[in-house]
């Protein structure tokens, strides 16, 4: 059965489906919190939804290409209608890209990458904003990478898109400090998902940690007692 820590809260959790986005929402379901799980592909999205309810949480499927901003808008607007808040947000959806030389990205490759990193992110801030204020203690967290940073031959599509979401989310951060509301960021580091195996091919996967040993920590900071806002945690460093 599920613990009361979060209980009463919606969580709203983006790529839902797999890797660390399934493994956070199973977390945050065991925590007490109702998990709107968010994804492209339905059938995935329901296998999760039977493990959260199977083991006594509660969730609801929100199929959704993160691509279409009318449809962030109408999700927030479902959420104003049905609970009049959002207390957590986990911004994990995100596509790796070609691993290509910058002359070499083809323009909707790139136009693919801003789309679903960086202006997904920030039109669900457009729309959640006012839920994330309402909340008693709204909690907003994003994942970010150390590509962001360290501008690594052939990365520059996700590196670019990783770096404008810490400039965004920061920004957000500042213009909330004052407020209830905290926004952070957690760096995965090396994880056994998809996205690493697309990275990596030549990893051997069972030397890496996996999303289920890091969903702990996205719990951590979604709880009310978390007072920083505007940090990046790295996982690697715990």
């Amino acid at each position: 059965m599920p613990s009361a820590n979060l209980k009463d809260k919606v969580a709203l959790v983006t790529g839902a489906s797999r890797g660390i986005g399934a493994a956070v929402a199973k977390a945050l379901a065991r925590e007490g919190a109702h998990v709107l799980l968010l994804g492209r592909t339905e059938g995935a999205l329901e296998e999760v939804n039977d493990t959260i309810q199977s083991a006594g949480g509660q969730a609801t499927i929100v199929p959704l290409d993160l691509k279409d901003g009318k449809g962030i808008d109408r999700l927030g607007a479902a959420i104003a209608e049905r609970w009049g808040c959002l207390d957590i947000l986990v911004g994990n959806a995100g596509i790796l890209g070609p691993l290509s030389p910058v002359g070499h990205i083809r323009p909707k490759d790139w136009d693919d990458l801003l789309a679903v990193n960086l202006t997904a992110n920030w039109r669900l801030l457009r729309s959640l904003d006012s839920l994330l204020k309402a909340a008693p203690a709204g909690r907003a967290v994003f994942v970010t990478s150390g590509a962001a940073t360290k501008c690594r031959p052939f990365w520059a599509g996700y590196a670019v898109t990783k770096a404008g979401l810490e400039c965004l989310v920061k920004t957000y951060a500042a213009e909330t400090e004052k407020m209830p509301l905290r926004v952070n960021m957690i760096n995965p580091g090396p994880l056994r998902t998809g996205m690493r195996a697309q990275a990596m091919p030549g990893e051997d996967p069972e030397t890496l940690r996996t999303p289920d040993d890091i969903a702990p920590l996205f719990v951590e900071y979604c709880k009310e007692d978390i007072s920083q806002t505007g940090q990046i945690i790295n996982f690697a460093d715990r």
